[in-house]
């Protein structure tokens, strides 16, 4: 139930990452926005089970997985803006 939950927070976290970063750079569309949020989520699990702010069981809440997802956001902007200046 734990990796379900985190797909369904990923998801809401992609959402509210889109609006709150929009930009040229960024992913666009339904999946991507999905995909972007739950690997957000997962990142945001893995961070804050590695610095001690969860425990095993537990993962990322709502506002973790969405600063999650701006973290990656932020990344793949980079790297897509690299990409299309080479």
């Amino acid at each position: 139930m734990g990796i379900l939950w985190i797909i369904i927070i990923g998801f809401v976290a992609g959402v509210i990452a889109k609006f709150l970063m929009p930009g040229d750079n960024e992913p666009s569309g339904f999946i991507m926005t999905t995909i972007l949020g739950i690997v957000g989520a997962f990142v945001a699990t893995f961070l804050g089970q590695s610095l001690g702010w969860y425990s095993a069981e537990q993962g990322a809440g709502l506002i973790g997985a969405v600063v999650g997802a701006i973290i990656v956001l932020l990344i793949y902007g980079f790297i897509a803006g690299r990409r299309r200046t080479a």
